[in-house]
């Protein structure tokens, strides 16, 4: 560990991140962001779970058509926000507050600029893009609603991604917790009246996840202004450097996303060829399901990433192998939980999307005793590819993305299905998981002597 002198240890001392951790204190400090990304997760699964009761599968079927593109637009706020954390919290750990402030504020207008630019974009080009996703005629004016409605909020989403990971780096963990629950209850009731009692269909269902992104974006904004610790908005020095960083850092995050926007389309096209509307609307359930369970390893690899990228930025070996054997150690065992409740767990999930009765439920029954499998090994793979964006090496990051899930999954779903059909479908995410695990061990071990893990 480098030696830090006296006015650096007081301002080190000042700071949360700065804490000798042990498996309790890190689990407290992490447990806010688990439940926000829990929270943010349930308020995403909602609207599926009200379209599918209360307007029909079709419906449901749609929100997975336009699903891509809302996964590139968390990627750009994901890539912003991971690539910039890791820049602002290795300026903090190295004593550099004000230039992590001017970092910070600068990000924040870049992700509120990309999502101006996606919401014309969007308005101007969404029939054309509706029918690229794959969309039939049937559910094309589903998707068309539940799209253009969302469109609108794409700029507070990019924000509210971008404050969702900040709040930890700020020592807040919890105001970003309690945001994502009033978030979240927010949006549940929203659905609730637009669809339910106000008969909007599939529009109500974007109106309320839409308000739910703006509460986070508002208050962040508010907080940060006045905010007078480590954290806070000032007067940006706009440095395309920075901006640079960011993005090839956080690259892996927006490899993440779009690939999970191109293998949602391609599982898609695949479904409705095999099977119909039913199909799709199969499919989207287990990837709402998918992406609702893994909102744990999410939330708490998010949450320990500022504990990663400060210890990396002041050198302390010590303490960074000390919260790195704590985190696979919580990994680990997530992962046998998750899979478990995955695997016994399952019909009750579907049934909360389809009546039993019904082709849907039956369909996606049978695909999620296998697809459970998946969780054995996906808890691990996105801990590791979070942590080297928390080292600041975006390379390896975005490269093990890229294997996970463009090249492993997008094969897998082009590949298997000639072989075992439908069973095809269901084994390409447990067969890219399991690969994808071993190649995250190898890349955990081959570089532990070169980060001091």
């Amino acid at each position: 560990m480098l030696p830090i002198g006296g006015g650096m240890a007081v301002m080190m001392n000042e700071n949360v991140l700065a804490r000798d951790w042990n498996a309790r204190s890190l689990m407290r400090f992490a447990f806010p962001t688990i439940v926000m990304m829990i929270f943010m997760g349930l308020y995403t699964v909602v609207d599926t779970v009200f379209v599918a009761r209360f307007v029909n599968t079709d419906a449901l079927s749609a929100i997975n058509i336009v699903c891509p593109v809302i996964n590139i637009a968390v990627g750009l706020g994901t890539m912003v926000a991971a690539g910039g954390n890791a820049i602002i919290s290795r300026k903090m750990g190295a004593g550099q507050i004000q230039e992590a402030k001017e970092d910070f504020t600068v990000l924040i207008l870049l992700a509120g600029g990309m999502g101006l630019i996606l919401l014309a974009a969007g308005t101007i080009w969404i029939d054309q893009l509706v029918y690229a996703l794959g969309a039939s005629d049937l559910l094309f004016p589903y998707c068309k609603g539940y799209l253009g409605i969302l469109f609108l909020f794409f700029p507070a989403n990019m924000m509210q991604t971008v404050f969702s990971n900040l709040f930890v780096t700020a020592g807040k963990p919890g105001m970003g917790f309690g945001l994502s629950v009033i978030a979240g209850l927010t949006n549940l009731i929203l659905d609730y009246v637009f669809i339910v009692l106000c008969g909007l269909g599939i529009r109500g269902a974007a109106l309320g996840t839409g308000c739910g992104y703006l509460i986070p974006a508002v208050v962040g904004v508010i907080f940060f202004i006045r905010s007078n610790g480590a954290l806070s908005l000032t007067k940006p020095k706009w440095k395309w450097g920075v901006v640079k960083e960011s993005c090839l850092n956080g690259s892996s995050e927006m490899v993440g996303q779009l690939a999970a926007a191109v293998t949602t389309f391609l599982f898609n096209i695949t479904m409705m060829d095999m099977l119909g509307e039913n199909g799709v609307a199969a499919i989207t359930i287990l990837i709402y399901a998918q992406f609702l369970l893994n909102t744990l390893y999410i939330g708490f690899s998010m949450g320990v990433s500022p504990l990663i990228g400060f210890n990396y930025g002041n050198q302390n070996t010590v303490r960074q192998k000390k919260v790195l054997r704590i985190c696979i150690g919580f990994v680990t065992a997530a992962s046998l939980a998750v899979f478990v409740i995955s695997l016994l767990g399952g019909p009750y999930i579907v049934q909360l999307f389809a009546p039993d009765t019904s082709e849907v439920y039956r369909i996606a029954v049978s695909g999620f005793r296998i697809f459970a499998y998946s969780f054995l090994f996906c808890g691990l793979n996105i801990f590791i590819s979070a942590m080297f964006t928390a080292l600041s090496n975006g390379k390896i990051s975005a490269f093990l993305s890229f294997l996970r899930t463009f090249g492993l999954l997008s094969g897998g779903i082009l590949l298997l299905p000639r072989f075992w059909g439908i069973t095809g479908v269901w084994l390409a995410v447990p067969v890219a998981e399991g690969i994808m695990f071993w190649v995250s061990i190898f890349m955990l071990l081959y570089h532990r002597k070169r980060y001091g893990y």
